[in-house]
């Protein structure tokens, strides 16, 4: 029987709906061999995930995923496989988090005076996690009446055409990845096809992150077109980056997308993850 993974999941730790325990549990459930928990710009769940993984005996790789400054917003993965260094983030995340906060408040303000009643507390409640996202305002949105769906939020407040619109502070493509790679990290370009740029595009791309220490490429993504996959993965041998794969799980905060399948047709081998703890 193959071994399957999962390389790209999410907790109430950032903006997904199951606790770091209860991803893994349902990681473990859904027959998965290991799981690497990348919330984003936080490591804070990294440790109850861990404590649950020995637990029940499934394997849990520490991960984030950091945003940064690109047109569109390019993410950065982070993978620690080996022993607690993903500790070595925390500090760097704190500037990063706040500028995530101070967005939060603006989004508040902002929805407030198109006439959406919210509070700091009320959305603090809402997320019971350590960072705050924006699927956090669309669930209180759903939740009081004012829109009918979670994507109706953003279309309307959130997203980057929204009336409630705020870009946060990022890191540069080079300061993430050099965050990562610095504290001991394996820094990964994060589901690439997303970035809208050709094959080509992508491939003049490539050399200039693998400068700043790029490592590997997430060629397996719930969203990918069998085309975009194997250009990916043709990439990834051209210019002799890692492969990984995942789902970019939210779970009920991404409606479609399960974790380890995906859309239904994922399928990333354990191989991938041996291969990140010989990086």
């Amino acid at each position: 029987m193959d071994r399957i993974i999962d390389l790209h999941v999410h907790s109430i730790a950032s903006d997904g709906s199951m606790s770091p325990s209860e991803l893994v549990r349902h990681a473990k459930e859904s027959g998965l061999s290991a799981v690497a928990l990348t919330d984003h710009d936080t490591v804070e769940g990294i440790r109850e995930a861990l404590e649950e993984g020995e637990r029940i005996g499934l394997e849990v790789i520490p991960g984030l995923e950091i945003s940064t400054n690109f047109k569109p917003e390019m993410h950065i993965l982070g993978y620690f496989p080996n022993g607690n260094k993903y500790m070595n983030v925390q500090k760097e995340l704190t500037a990063i988090r706040k500028g995530r906060d101070d967005r939060n408040k603006k989004i508040i303000a902002r929805l407030n005076e198109l006439g959406v009643s919210i509070t700091e507390r009320e959305i603090k409640e809402t997320a019971s996690g350590d960072t705050i996202g924006r699927p956090h305002f669309a669930r209180l949105l759903q939740e009081r009446g004012y829109v009918r769906t979670m994507q109706e939020a953003f279309d309307k407040y959130l997203g980057k055409n929204g009336t409630a619109y705020f870009k946060r502070l990022e890191l540069e493509p080079a300061d993430g990845i050099k965050l990562i790679k610095n504290a001991g990290g394996i820094p990964v370009l994060a589901h690439p096809a997303l970035l809208n740029m050709s094959c080509n595009e992508l491939d003049r791309l490539l050399p200039e992150l693998k400068e700043y220490g790029l490592a590997g490429i997430e060629a397996i993504y719930s969203e990918n077109t069998k085309e975009e996959t194997g250009n990916l993965l043709r990439l990834a041998i051209r210019h002799q980056l890692l492969v990984t794969g995942g789902s970019d799980y939210h779970g009920t905060y991404k409606s479609g997308i399960e974790i380890g399948s995906g859309r239904g047709n994922l399928k990333i081998p354990y191989e991938l993850a041996e291969k990140l703890k010989k990086a």
